[in-house]
């Protein structure tokens, strides 16, 4: 946790070379990547194993939602990738999660294993669309302490959250937090949202930042400038 980079550049694009020409044109700041559904679907592990190879940290960000042995075979299917961290969503309840978690317990490589609250897409009238009445806010709650009592190193969750999470769970709860915007960019289409700094100064551990940087006209300016801003309210803080 200590040496992990702040910073997780979401890959969400089509191709793998486009995938890695925006790596190549972020250069050598300290970041992780995330590999999601798309990129996955199209170039297949392959893709994973290269990056891992170019020295990146590796999100995978796939997700897990099934029956406890189908979810704890992909766990250490992922694990065998050598990837950094993985997702499942906390609402597979506990005898999935548990199941994750003891696959990888098995393993020697060891990814971070992070829940997936509630998808930073989603406000209270999607919530209640779905059978859920209480409030974003809640409900990341009441799925943050089923992650944590799983044993799970953390949980995915949106920046408005991320103080509720630490509260409860402690510093030591790992937060991976989506829906990051610099105050200047397009919310697209996020609900529940903050800047980098104020994202960190709440106690956000890892921040997963897509657009506001992979359709920067210069990526790597983009990410400089984020990194920028949060080592500058560091200093302020």
């Amino acid at each position: 946790m200590k040496d992990s980079p702040r910073i997780i550049v979401a890959l969400d694009h089509p191709t793998g070379d486009e995938a890695f020409a925006l790596v190549k044109a972020l250069g050598d700041a300290p970041y992780a990547v995330k590999v999601g559904k798309e990129l996955f679907t199209r170039e297949g592990p392959s893709i994973v194993r290269t990056l891992v190879a170019h020295g990146r940290p590796v999100f995978l960000d796939l997700k897990f939602h099934d029956i406890p042995n189908t979810v704890a075979a992909a766990c250490r299917a992922a694990a065998d990738l050598g990837v950094w961290m993985i997702n499942v969503h906390a609402s597979g309840g506990p005898a999935m999660l548990r199941a994750a978690r003891a696959a990888l317990d098995t393993c020697a490589h060891k990814p971070l294993l992070i829940g997936v609250t509630v998808l930073t897409s989603l406000d209270a009238s999607e919530l209640s669309a779905i059978g859920i009445e209480d409030s974003p806010a809640q409900q990341v709650l009441r799925l943050t302490r089923l992650a944590r009592e799983c044993g799970l190193d953390g949980v995915v969750c949106s920046p408005q959250e991320i103080a509720g999470v630490k509260n409860e769970c402690g510093a030591g709860f790992l937060t991976v937090t989506p829906g990051i915007r610099p105050a200047e960019a397009s919310l697209d289409d996020q609900q529940r949202v903050a800047t980098p700094a104020s994202a960190v100064r709440a106690g956000g551990d890892f921040l997963v930042i897509g657009r506001p940087i992979t359709r920067a006209v210069d990526p790597r300016a983009a990410l400089t400038s984020i990194l920028t801003e949060i080592e500058a309210d560091a200093c302020h803080g």
